[in-house]
């Protein structure tokens, strides 16, 4: 996450968020009042591919001209970025949309200053963070060390601690013991191909697994596919929270406390 060059750092009580939300499968956007309400519905697209990093800097810019005016921007992004340059994004890397890893699309986004490529672009500050990293300051308690897991085309983790945002590792690239990633584990592809049966004893395992090395006390469910999860008792420590936060989230980061 990072400010941007043209970032300023009071803001008067009544200012607004534009809060985007870039996911694998659609791009979102919304404004946000003082306290985190939606003052306009929320405009959605398709996400385009293959999707290179101009042309999501061109497609966030068509959601942005949808909505009222902002006096600042916050992106949640699919991937590892850090100081608002984006290191790693596994599904804007494919040429088609659950595709494989396309080299040449990886190598373009790799290091790419998506931060101030959008704040050039909207002509306002902008913070850029993992969309899971989004999603958890909506929706954490702020006490004790708090987990978010979020389900979509892949999954997405943060971590927090007595409400302050850890900078962002990508735990769910860790190994599970199964020959392969919790991306691969618990993604979207995998829901399709083994069923929701299946796959939801999958998620159970993986909050295990990560319960076993992060020691979480609570854990945070959301992403478009935890509306798989509605049936399944996932355990005291556990709450499915709406995909909303992903939206929601973009004013409450502008307040966090981060070193990233």
């Amino acid at each position: 996450m990072t400010d941007s060059p043209h970032a300023t750092t009071a803001w008067p009580p009544d200012v607004l968020t534009l809060a985007v939300d870039v996911g694998g499968s659609g791009l979102k956007a919304s404004v946000l009042d003082i306290n985190g309400q939606m003052i306009a519905d929320r405009v959605r697209i398709e996400t385009p591919y293959p999707c290179s990093p101009s042309l999501l800097v061109e497609k966030l810019s068509e959601l942005k001209s949808q909505l009222p005016a902002a006096s600042r921007a916050s992106v949640g992004f699919p991937g590892l970025v850090r100081s608002g340059r984006v290191l790693n994004i596994p599904s804007l890397s494919r040429l088609e949309y659950g595709g494989p890893r396309d080299e040449a699309m990886a190598n373009m986004w790799h290091n790419f200053d998506l931060a101030t490529a959008l704040a050039d672009e909207f002509d306002i500050p902008v913070k850029v963070a993992n969309d899971a990293d989004v999603q958890g300051c909506a929706v954490v308690e702020g006490s004790g060390f708090e987990f978010v897991m979020t389900l979509g085309t892949g999954c997405g983790t943060a971590v927090f601690h007595e409400g302050k945002l850890v900078p962002h590792m990508e735990l769910s690239h860790a190994p599970t013991g199964h020959g392969g990633d919790f991306d691969d584990f618990v993604g979207n592809a995998a829901r399709k191909e083994i069923g929701n049966k299946r796959w939801r004893k999958r998620v159970i395992e993986a909050m295990q697994i990560f319960d076993e090395f992060l020691f979480y006390d609570k854990i945070f469910v959301g992403g478009g596919n935890a509306k798989h999860l509605s049936s399944v008792d996932l355990g005291p420590k556990a709450k499915i929270v709406a995909n909303t936060a992903g939206i929601l989230g973009g004013i409450r980061i502008w307040d966090m406390d981060y070193g990233g």
